[in-house]
């Protein structure tokens, strides 16, 4: 492959976090001579970056940009620290009281870490070019982000997205899907953000849990009906929402992988002259 769509990593390891009370490790891939280069340059923030080299994420944006797919882009993929605690949804933790740092987290991504990055890296000022993605809890984490801040990131992809998470045991004789699952009551909640664009992807295999019996897991059911209250609040699916779902595909990284250079053309697709 010609050496003009080489990716060079920057891996950072000193960037102290107040609101997390740690250090942080994040992965830079820059396109090849972004050094002499006077543009600037799209964003992908990637939640689970420790990840990154398991998927391949190097050689796949080599690829893409040699075949002309996708613009060269910048990834900032963020390792994730206590994934547990620190993604989820930013207002409200789930009923075992798991994300209860997701608004630290958020609050890192967006006051401490991007001013960060803007002021070392060349990135675009075009909202419409950044995007944010994570898997399973990441993706949940992403979407979270984006909805709260879809001035800055108008793009947003979720893999196998941990849409399930709620307020109430689901074995509980009180739960329903309508009242307690957090993200999609988030959204039914909230105001529609113009220009925000969502891609969500699921697998066939990503579980075996059908909790109303219908013949559907839940990891597409809650994927699905978030696709639903998006689609309530304005997004047009097919334009505003883009959905993939994988046959043979399961939860981890060998599916994700398959499915990233999905993602990554959608979001950052070469424009056509």
């Amino acid at each position: 492959m010609p050496s003009t769509h080489h990716y060079h990593l920057e891996k950072l390891t000193d960037i102290h976090s107040k609101l997390l009370e740690r250090d942080t490790v994040v992965d830079i891939f820059l396109p090849f001579q972004y050094k002499k280069s006077e543009k600037t340059y799209p964003l992908l923030l990637l939640n689970d970056g420790q990840d990154s080299e398991a998927i391949g994420l190097k050689a796949m944006l080599e690829k893409l940009t040699h075949n002309k797919d996708i613009e060269d882009v910048i990834v900032v993929a963020v390792h994730a620290g206590d994934r547990m605690q620190e993604y989820g949804v930013a207002r409200k933790p789930d009923f075992k009281k798991r994300g209860a740092r997701a608004k630290n987290y958020s609050r890192f991504i967006m006051t401490e870490l991007i001013p960060y990055l803007e002021y070392q890296y060349a990135l675009t000022k075009d909202p419409q070019q950044r995007a944010i993605a994570g898997f399973s809890l990441g993706g949940l984490s992403a979407l979270d982000i984006a909805w709260h801040h879809g001035d800055y990131f108008k793009k947003v992809g979720a893999f196998s997205g941990s849409f399930w998470w709620r307020k109430r045991d689901s074995k509980s004789r009180f739960y329903s899907d309508q009242h307690d699952r957090i993200m999609h009551q988030q959204i039914r909640r909230g105001k529609y953000k113009p220009g925000l664009k969502f891609w969500f992807q699921t697998s066939l295999k990503d579980e075996n849990s059908d909790r109303n019996k219908n013949g559907v897991i839940d990891s597409i059911d809650d994927t699905l009906d978030l696709i639903v209250e998006l689609a309530k609040k304005g997004y047009r699916p097919f334009h505003d929402i883009h959905y993939l779902e994988l046959k043979d595909g399961e939860h981890n990284l060998k599916t994700w992988a398959e499915a990233m250079p999905h993602f990554l053309k959608w979001a950052f697709e070469t424009k056509k002259i």
